[in-house]
């Protein structure tokens, strides 16, 4: 879920002595782009229903996968550190190429284009990991470990981490390009992207919940492969083939001109003069770190904050539903029949993403503008995480109630009232989620067009305040909870304290952002206060 799933950054121009190239792509060159019609932004926008369509079928259909392949508790750490791993490495270094690429294909297209392949090719090692498994020599006994495919399903799985930061990072900076400095443009590229994710979640989750599709194309269905496995295979060729027909529907529509640093650029000249830093790249995103405004900063920290937030439910959500809300342990009839109810409140959580998707530039029109939306949501949020304390005291006590009449808790479910209540709280949180995932990238790209900052490495750089989150929430969430006698709960408590934290420090701290003028382009970066 990944979300998938980040990015952002803006560096002012670097003094000619220092040895990073200055940024790439300064704000006349953007303008010089123009602004696109709406219909190229939603096309390329699209491409983000492909993506996600992959992350949903894994949240909905990965696990009993797993469990035919016998991977080991142990092993879950390495495979699930490849998100924020390649986040912090690949994103970046993608985001710094793609501002330079001088393809006559255009920047980010040729990134776009790899990423997808790379997508699919993951997808493929991930759904074939038993068949190929069985044909180097694993044993078809039930329950027994199978070597050979895990190590191809955890190729694959990070072979699909790379690939979706490769996808998504220079599309979000060509969204940004397409907007032609028109700030009001590059809040509304978000917003799609963010509803197309919605429209990815709620296709995965639908194609995940239907058991025989796998009848679609039989040949799924091998000695390797049970009803499980060839339903996720069955799936995954759909994900691929919707990938493939919006990423090749985008870059054969939607052009994009061969760039060329303009003559006053430095860009790629100091790239190979030596100096204090050996890899140009590295070199570039400390400098970026160094030169960047006051008010990136305060970008970062409350999207750093923002974060700390969303993993903890993020990653414990349907596990929640199963232990704390309906009373049972992993392998228990309640406790899976939570996890379904789980799913439910992800495929109602999609669809309030969606339509909230497309809410996000008009309410941000109402209230002002949009960091007083991202700080009022941002309280929403703490307060939907502090109502899981109520909903899970309540499932309690009805525990609590039936056994002492008699109940067999493990045969029954929850009140529909409780139900009801766990399933709003995944419902209402579509809303803050939807601002998530569109106006802080809208805002890393407004500020690095005032700067004069590459796009790709900027969206690159935001996506650090993302990815440190969620190592510290991985590696921590664990033995906090632990602390507190075990359950989902405390670590909830801690982001629902972090959500207020950030709703606070986005209406204080971050500028507000002047309208587009007449000419529709944006001001410079001294028109914030």
């Amino acid at each position: 879920m990944a979300a998938a799933a980040a990015n952002g950054k803006v560096l002012h121009k670097p003094p000619s002595t220092a040895a990073a190239p200055p940024p790439p792509l300064h704000l006349e060159d953007q303008k010089h782009l123009g602004s696109s019609p709406l219909k190229k932004i939603i096309i390329v926008a699209s491409i983000a229903a492909g993506v996600q369509f992959g992350w949903a079928l894994q949240l909905s259909l990965l696990t009993p996968y797993v469990q035919l392949l016998g991977i080991p508790h142990t092993w879950a750490a390495y495979i699930w550190l490849c998100g924020p791993i390649s986040g912090m490495l690949v994103q970046p270094l993608v985001g710094y190429y793609s501002d330079r690429c001088t393809s006559r294909f255009g920047r980010r297209r040729p990134f776009i284009a790899v990423g997808a392949f790379l997508v699919a090719i993951a997808v493929f090692l991930i759904g074939f990991a038993a068949d190929i498994g069985h044909i180097a020599g694993d044993e078809l006994i039930t329950g027994k470990i199978k070597p050979r495919a895990i190590a191809v399903f955890v190729v694959g799985f990070w072979i699909l981490d790379v690939a979706n930061n490769t996808l998504q990072g220079p599309c979000r900076a060509f969204l940004a390009d397409l907007s032609g400095g028109s700030a009001s443009k590059m809040r509304s590229a978000n917003a799609f992207f963010s509803f197309f994710m919605a429209v990815g979640n709620i296709l995965g989750f639908a194609a995940g919940s239907y058991d025989d599709l796998h009848r679609v194309f039989p040949f799924t269905a091998t000695k390797a492969c049970d009803h499980y496995c060839s339903n996720l295979k069955s799936c995954f060729f759909l994900s691929i083939m919707l990938l493939a027909v919006l990423t090749v529907l985008a870059l054969t529509i939607v052009p994009e001109p061969a760039w060329s640093p303009t003559e006053d650029s430095d860009v790629g000249k100091n790239d190979n003069e030596g100096g204090t830093c050996t890899v140009p790249f590295f070199g570039e995103l400390l400098g970026a770190l160094k030169e960047l405004p006051r008010p990136m900063w305060f970008l970062l920290l409350v999207t750093c904050l923002n974060w700390i937030a969303w993993f903890p439910f993020l990653l414990f959500d349907t596990d929640w539903m199963g232990k704390e809300v309906y009373g049972g342990e992993v392998g228990e009839r309640a406790y899976a029949k939570g996890v379904h109810a789980g799913s439910l409140g992800l495929l109602l959580n999609s669809v309030v993403l969606g339509v909230m998707s497309l809410a996000v530039e008009p309410l941000g029109r109402i209230l002002g503008n949009v960091k007083r939306l991202w700080g009022l949501v941002n309280f929403l949020l703490a307060v939907c995480l502090s109502m899981t304390v109520v909903v899970t005291k309540r499932a309690e006590a009805w525990r609590r109630l039936a056994i002492s009449n008699g109940v067999n808790i493990s045969q029954s479910t929850p009140p529909a009232g409780i139900k009801g209540g766990a399933l709003a709280l995944f419902a209402v949180l579509g809303i803050p989620q939807a601002v998530t995932f569109s106006i802080p990238f809208a805002l890393a790209s407004i500020f690095s067009s005032s700067a004069g900052a590459g796009q790709g490495l900027s969206l690159g750089v935001l996506n650090l305040a993302i990815v440190i989150p969620q190592m510290i929430v991985s590696v921590t969430s664990g033995p906090w909870d632990a602390l507190f006698g075990g359950g989902n709960l405390p670590a909830f408590v801690v982001g629902a304290i972090a959500a207020a934290a950030s709703g606070i420090f986005a209406l204080t701290l971050l500028p507000s952002l002047p309208a587009d003028n007449p000419a529709n382009k944006m001001p410079t970066m001294g028109g914030f206060h």
